[in-house]
Formats: structure tokens, sequence, C-alpha cells
């Protein structure tokens, strides 16, 4: 069994946390959280409470799972490759793209892998409708539609540590895009807004968002970000090609449905993306575990966080000038 370090006691860190416990492969042995609740969740799943310095020298520790802060995420990462550990990060590997390419000079040369946290890949919905159309069901792809709308805001204080809707909440996207997509994206042209809480307006970032993605083969892809949908957790992927169109529709609450003379309905959206992506968070685990024991190289890696962070700057840079962003040949993703 391997032993698994977690840094980062939180709301992720928890269902991580909880995902490690359940797979017989893997053994909770330390978590790390200089800003607390590290005592209860470590007593949860019979781990030790460590500082990060202790993690590092323990040759025991096969793998080290970062799920802290977004601005303590590279530093982490580094530190754990340099100690010889596999590494699963969250996502971002950092709030700058300049800073998180160190990741890659870091592992080059090693036998060290980046597990990078862009759980949609692992979604069995959203991994099918890749297969599909790598596999060539509708032709070739020409256009992709990806909306991703949350239930509700957050609190306006979340923003400032966030990095922002393009880093924060469009980057699962962006990655998603140029998962999906299958070229180089040339060309970004992001809308940003604030048509949900002013409060989120003054802390300087967007609630709202319209992202255009073009790739040099003159794919086209729109992908809709709002911090508030009404109706609960809004996402779907359209893909459509040369000889038809492929879709993942939202998950609902249960299958149920109620059929009278006012018509049909329907149970609610999933309303929590801890739920609609449990699945997701489990199989993520599974594959960090492969990677541990040497049957697997990371399927998202350090490379596609950097593209994904890339994309994000291009989006947020867009959005505040009202200018299309032409990546450069070298940063292309």
């Amino acid at each position: 069994m391997f032993e698994i370090a977690l840094i980062g006691a939180g709301r992720i860190g928890k269902i991580h946390a909880a995902n490690i416990a359940a797979n017989p492969r893997l053994s909770l042995s330390r978590v790390v959280d200089p800003f607390g609740g590290a005592e209860e969740l470590a007593g949860r799943y019979g781990a030790k409470v460590s500082a990060a310095e202790d993690i590092w020298a323990d040759p025991a520790i096969s793998g080290v799972l970062v799920a802290s802060a977004t601005d303590t995420h590279l530093n982490y990462t580094l530190e754990a490759i340099r100690a010889g550990k596999q590494v699963f990060c969250e996502k971002p590997l950092d709030q700058d793209a300049g800073r998180a390419a160190q990741v890659q000079q870091a592992v080059a040369g090693t036998d060290r892998h980046v597990l990078l946290g862009f759980n949609r890949r692992f979604d069995p919905s959203f991994a099918r409708l890749q297969r599909r159309l790598k596999q060539g069901e509708i032709g070739t792809l020409e256009t992709l539609h990806i909306i991703s709308h949350d239930p509700a805001p957050p609190p306006a204080s979340y923003i400032p540590g966030s990095g922002g809707i393009f880093k924060d909440m469009s980057i699962h996207d962006l990655d998603m895009a140029s998962w999906l997509l299958g070229e180089e994206i040339e060309s970004v042209f992001a809308s940003g807004a604030v048509l949900i809480d002013p409060e989120i307006g003054a802390a300087g970032d967007f609630d709202t968002a319209k992202i255009l993605l073009r790739t040099v083969g003159g794919r086209i892809c729109v992908i809709s970000n709002s911090r508030r949908s009404g109706y609960g957790y809004d996402q779907r992927i359209e893909a459509f090609g040369s000889k038809g169109m492929i879709r993942a529709e939202n998950k609902l609450e249960s299958s149920v449905q109620t059929w009278t003379e006012e018509g049909a309905r329907s149970d609610c959206f999933q309303n929590f993306f801890l739920d609609r992506y449990a699945e997701a968070f489990a199989m993520e685990i599974e594959h960090f575990a492969d990677i541990i024991e040497g049957k697997a190289t990371a399927v998202v890696n350090e490379d596609d966080g950097l593209k994904a962070l890339i994309l994000a700057e291009a989006a947020d840079q867009s959005a505040r000038s009202g200018s299309m962003v032409t990546l450069a040949a070298s940063a292309r993703c």
C-alpha cells in the first residue's frame, strides 16, 4: 500500500482524503494544513498531522496531493518533485504562466509525474464523448460548445485569492477545449461582464464570460461561463462535425419523471460540483495510484496545466482589452 501525504484540509482536500482512504492501493498517511483543519481530517482516517518539511524527508511517502490554497500550489509541487515524490496538484499550477513553467523544468529528465486536477477529463460522459470524437463518429470536428454555469456565485471575499473567473472557473473548460479540439489553439477572444454580484466587480473580476477559441485549422469553440445559473449546476458539451453531432447532457438528481395533463416534469440538476463530479474525483485518485505503481503516466500533466493557464491569461487579457489575443507559436495550446 502506497502512503500519500495530503496538503490542504479544506473542501476539496476532504473529498480527496475520502477517495484516498477508499482506494485499496493507497493509505492517507499525513495531512498538512498550516491554516487548521488537519487534526480533524487526519483523525478521521488514522493519519498523522505533519509539517510539509517532514513529508519531503520521509522515504515512506510515495505521493503528495496538493489541495492547498492556489497561491501555494507551485511551491509545494516543486518541493515534492525535488523530494522524489509523485505529485497530484489541483488546478491551477500557479496564477502566473511564467512561474508555472518551472514545473516543466523540474520534472525534465526525471521519472516524476505531475497529475493536474482537471477532473472533468475523468468524468465518464465527457471521456466517452472524447473517445467518440477521436473515433470519427461525427466525421471531422468543426465546432465545439462548452457550457459551465455554477448554481450560485461565491462570496466576494473568495475572489481576490482565486485568480479570477478565467483562472479559477474557465480554466477547466479551457483544458477541455484543448483536449477535445485536437489542434493547437491560435487565438482567444473573450468578453466579461458583471451581471450577478456588483461586489465581484468591485473586487476586480467578472461573474459572467464568453470565450471564443479558434484553432490553427479553423475549428471554433465557444465557452459559456456564469457564476449563477438559477437552476442548478449546468455542465454540457456539444460537438458538431461533418457527419453529425455528439453531446453530453447535465446529470439530474434522479431519473424519475412525472407525467400529467400539465406535461412532463423531471428531477432537478445536480446542484454542486462535488456531487456532479464525484465519480470523476474517485477516478482521478485511481489514476494517481496507477502512476505511483508505475502502471501509467499522467494523462493530464504539467504541460496541460501550463497550456490551460496560458489560455486563461489570454482570455483575461482579451476581456479587459476588448481585443482578440493571438498566441505566439511557442505558446499555442
